[in-house]
């Protein structure tokens, strides 16, 4: 199974989870570069592996002090990439910062500062215990977000088992 791991963002990134993180990339600005990455991982399910792909994109919202052009903006690059793994016909789960980031705070028993720069520097922190390749703060949330939905699929895989 392959898994895309998405934050969505202007300033974020994609990890490509197959067997451990195979691909890092920062957001592309434009649709057709979107929909290469979708296509080049999900062929790589079929190569690789068994064929499937599931999709984890963080599930945000622009916030009311944003700009209005930058909220659009933003609003656009999400509904880019829910159309183009929908026309993938990839499963897609939506997965709010909030979710995921307090996984990890349960799993290693912290807490996230609450000033941004310092939070992003600890989950990028975080996310190096993940990968070999080099960890920014365009890619952090991707790898965290991925490893997540590592974690989630194993759980479903297991209540699956436990119900059989």
């Amino acid at each position: 199974m392959v898994i895309i791991a998405i934050d969505p963002g202007a300033s974020g990134g994609i990890a490509i989870w197959d067997k451990g993180i195979k691909s890092l990339y920062k957001c592309p600005q434009d649709v057709e570069k979107m929909a290469d990455i979708v296509n080049n991982s999900v062929n790589g399910s079929w190569i690789n592996g068994d064929g499937q792909s599931i999709a984890y994109i963080e599930q945000v919202h622009a916030f009311p002090t944003d700009a209005r052009s930058s909220a659009f903006k933003f609003g656009t690059n999400y509904g880019k990439w829910l159309g183009i793994l929908g026309a993938k016909k990839i499963k897609t789960i939506l997965v709010s910062p909030q979710k995921w980031m307090k996984y990890y705070q349960k799993k290693f028993k912290f807490k996230l500062p609450k000033d941004k720069t310092k939070r992003k520097r600890k989950l990028k922190e975080l996310a190096a215990n993940y990968t070999d390749k080099t960890v920014t703060l365009y890619n952090a949330d991707a790898i965290l977000i991925a490893m997540y939905g590592v974690h989630e699929q194993q759980e479903r895989k297991n209540e699956k088992e436990e119900s059989a």
